[in-house]
């Protein structure tokens, strides 16, 4: 019977009290996570700082984008300052101070790290949604930003071409670009029936567009496309042939003509265009006002030269646009988020649900652990059971989770426990019958010779001295397998040669060879050095010889081959005897295991030799296989690391 666990250290116990503690400290944390953004006040607050902050990147991003610097930008910081309740400064990335909105107010404690950094050729996406994959800020038009006179003349061709549509039964939006461009936008249905369209957007001169992805087209400006997704907008469908039809009467197909300003700006454009390319060694190419070039590119020029259009772009807009800038959002008090307060009913509901978890875990934690036990109590018992001699015993338990591996794995145990028993047993009984039966033969020709029987000549010395042999070769290899399971199997490595080791087995084993009418060949790389136990070597190799030779019928052939594979060096015994069926293969290297169980001990071996083999392998920090075909062969290798 199991011995009684005492209470403090039972499983139970101990798990449910971790669980306790791991659960109160969980609820805790999590109750005041959940009570500080689950407050309403909190979630206002923070949303208000969050469109706050974003109003006032979005404002000073504008700002450095329309300005070369920040003169005059300390009434801006004032009012934002004013209408969010912050504190907003800006410094250099060397950390000298630009603006500050608490100017004058004493010196309250500095931020300890920038909120962001404002820098009109690298916004945040995030925060300006409408910038492109450039990071370049929309405003940011620097020398194509169109004179009033400019802007003028173009939105008078945008109130004609509105004009225009209105007399066609059509109605537009117009909205201006960041350059001073008007831009003509068809909205709402046609009047004429079938004539349905979806939105469409008709610059009337568009001005520079953001870089694309991949940019290739010709020089020229393009001529805007009308799209839609309506039935009537597809492809030979009335509404794209009214579509055309309205931008051609309107003059809303036109290519872009580029004003004074724009060609001047994109010559520059065009110069560092050309610097670039020709860094890079690419022909010379022309960017169009739509910043796509005039001949076709492979991809990988293609991406150099939008890194060129990418360049030129940030080297123009460079000296229109400020430098990059340190930008600190906090308190007045330095601090950078606001304080709320909690209210004695909030902090009470806080309090009651986590007791509430906090019971619940407690009693959930106690349902799984007392399941968890009686597992383990099974497995308690069965091993106790082991323990008594019941060797057979084993633990039904689903294997679906650590518990059920657990018992999975010692019902292996107890398998694998049960099958050393028998093998032990076993090899209790071969090594009875191997010492037997030279010891029989010894007493019997004494006694014969005591008797009278038999007389004690040349013959029989040598018969007894035979069967002496014999039983202390029995003794050498069960003390050389005992040596090798204790791991006192002493080794003396040296360099060796591996062709000479098996020059000298081949030559120990000729003349039995010859007897049985066996071929021995020898085929072994010459070149070859190991370090290895020249006497347990020649012991291995000897016993896959040996071994080969007394299985291979006359004319038959045993060769021994050394070499080198790898970082390993093998020998390999192969022959041509009688093989070894499948099923016997994965027990050749067991102990008095013989293939032929009729075989006794003169013509079938002791059944250790391949055992030892084994044994001598793994010692040298090696291995051997074996592989066969009844009636063809067998090979077996030995594989030693040089």
């Amino acid at each position: 019977m199991a011995r009684r666990v005492p209470l403090h250290r039972s499983l139970l116990v101990r798990l449910l009290a971790s669980s306790i503690l791991v659960a109160a400290c969980a609820v805790a944390a999590t109750a005041w996570l959940a009570a500080q953004t689950t407050e309403g006040a909190i979630r206002e607050g923070q949303s208000r700082v969050l469109a706050d902050d974003t109003r006032i990147y979005r404002t000073l991003s504008t700002y450095a984008a329309t300005h070369a610097q920040w003169t005059g930008i300390d009434p801006i910081l004032r009012e934002l300052s004013r209408d969010t309740g912050r504190r907003i400064a800006l410094t250099t990335r060397e950390g000298a101070p630009i603006a500050d909105s608490d100017a004058g107010r004493g010196s309250p404690p500095a931020f300890r790290r920038p909120s962001a950094v404002v820098d009109p050729l690298a916004v945040d996406a995030t925060l300006v949604p409408t910038t492109g994959s450039d990071r370049i800020d929309p405003e940011a038009v620097g020398p194509f930003r169109l004179t009033d006179a400019e802007r003028a003349q173009s939105r008078r061709e945008a109130d004609t071409a509105l004009r225009c549509l209105r007399t066609a039964g059509r109605s537009g939006d117009l909205t201006q670009r960041p350059n001073g461009r008007s831009v003509v936008t068809i909205v709402g249905e046609p009047d004429t029936a079938g004539d349905a369209t979806g939105p469409g957007v008709l610059p009337t001169e568009p001005g520079p567009l953001p870089m694309p992805a991949s940019a290739a087209g010709s020089a020229g400006p393009q001529s805007p496309s009308v799209t839609s997704d309506a039935a009537g907008d597809r492809p030979g469908g009335a509404g794209r042939a009214s579509n055309n039809a309205v931008a051609q009467s309107c003059g809303l197909d036109r290519p872009t003509v580029p004003t004074a300003t724009e060609h001047k700006a994109l010559d520059e454009l065009n110069g560092l265009f050309a610097a670039c390319l020709t860094r890079k060694r690419i022909a010379p190419l022309t960017l169009g006002i739509d910043l796509t070039w005039d001949k076709d590119a492979s991809p990988v020029v293609a991406r150099d030269v939008a890194a060129c259009v990418d360049t030129a772009r940030r080297e123009q807009l460079t000296p229109y646009v400020v430098p990059a800038t340190l930008l600190f959002v906090g308190d007045h008090d330095g601090s950078t988020a606001p304080v709320f307060d909690l209210s004695r009913a909030d902090t009470v509901r806080i309090a009651g649900v986590a007791a509430l978890i906090l019971l619940l875990t407690a009693a959930v934690t106690g349902v799984v652990a007392a399941r968890l036990i009686r597992p383990l109590t099974a497995l308690t018992d069965a091993a106790l059971r082991m323990r008594d001699g019941d060797d057979a015993t084993r633990v039904d338990l689903p294997a679906n989770h650590e518990i059920g591996r657990l018992a999975e794995a010692f019902n292996d145990m107890s398998e694998h426990r049960l099958r050393l028993e028998e093998q032990r047993k076993e090899m209790v009984g071969d090594v009875a019958h191997e010492l037997r039966t030279p010891l029989s033969n010894i007493r019997g020709w004494l006694e014969a010779v005591e008797d009278g029987v038999a007389v004690p000549d040349r013959a029989l010395t040598s018969s007894l001295l035979e069967e002496a042999l014999l039983l202390q070769h029995v003794i050498d290899d069960l003390q050389d397998l005992a040596e090798a399971d204790a791991g006192r199997l002493g080794l003396r490595p040296e360099s060796v040669s591996p062709h000479e080791v098996a020059e000298q087995v081949v030559a120990a084993h000729l003349a039995r060879a010859g007897t049985q009418g066996v071929e021995l060949v020898l085929r072994a790389d010459t070149d070859l050095r190991m370090s290895a136990d020249p006497v347990r070597l020649r012991q291995m190799v000897g016993n896959l010889v040996s071994n080969a030779v007394r299985h291979t019928p006359d004319g038959g052939t045993v060769t021994v081959h050394a070499y080198r594979d790898g970082s390993e060096i093998v020998f390999e015994v192969s022959d041509t005897g009688t093989g070894i069926a499948a099923a016997d293969l994965p027990h050749v290297f067991d102990r008095f295991w013989r293939a032929d169980k009729s075989r006794n001990r003169r013509t079938g071996g002791s059944g250790l030799g391949l055992a030892i083999v084994h044994r001598l392998a793994r010692a040298h920090g090696g291995s051997v296989t074996v592989r066969s075909t009844p009636g063809v062969g067998s090979v077996f290798a030995i594989r030693l690391p040089r």
